[in-house]
């Protein structure tokens, strides 16, 4: 059975991608119960925390070229079709991988070693299970970088903020957050 979840269908703020992709996450479990074990969290970043990704709406180049500290999709994968939601895109919603793979991500080859990006892709259960975040991260100074959103913070039955885990790539083994960390050529060998 094919996914299909419209954009505005999709809880939504801007900067807050890891539980924007939490939501629609939430969203299959309630929906489409049957799909979520095809379904995955895809976090995107590398040791420097700049990854970029063109083909953003944030941008203010022809490109679309933005230098994320993170971000994160949802990949809707079954019998060899896959599809990325993506939220902070120009690109359709969702879009197929080939599509997404060519137009956002790039090639690591084309960039410098301090560029290239990791993944990790996480399970969309044990993503809603997992992820936990308090946003303390989007605070400076005592003041918010953006709005945050008017949802109550997401937390888990042991944590109230491990975003920090999820971002970190240089760790496969974490037992706080699961999924596989993989470089970008294993990354689009997977999908």
């Amino acid at each position: 059975m094919t996914l299909r979840i419209k954009r505005e269908e999709c809880t939504y703020t801007n900067s807050y991608c890891e539980e924007n992709v939490w939501h629609i996450c939430n969203y299959v479990r309630g929906n489409h119960p049957a799909l979520l074990n095809e379904c995955y969290a895809v976090f995107i970043s590398n040791e420097n925390q700049s990854v970029p990704l063109w083909s953003q709406k944030n941008s203010n180049n022809h490109q679309g070229l933005v230098f994320w500290d993170y971000h994160v999709i949802f990949i809707h994968y079954v019998n060899e079709r896959c599809d990325v939601y993506d939220l902070d895109t120009t690109l359709e919603f969702p879009c197929s991988f080939d599509e997404y793979k060519t137009k956002a991500l790039g090639s690591d080859e084309t960039l410098q070693t301090q560029f290239h990006r990791s993944f990790r892709v996480i399970p969309a259960d044990q993503y809603l299970t997992s992820f936990a975040s308090d946003r303390s991260h989007m605070i400076k100074d005592g003041k918010w970088l953006k709005p945050p959103p008017v949802y109550p913070p997401i937390f888990n039955a042991t944590s109230q903020n491990n975003l920090y885990a999820f971002i970190n790539m240089t760790n496969n083994s974490d037992q706080e957050v699961p999924g596989q960390v993989l470089n970008h050529q294993n990354f689009v060998l997977r999908f």
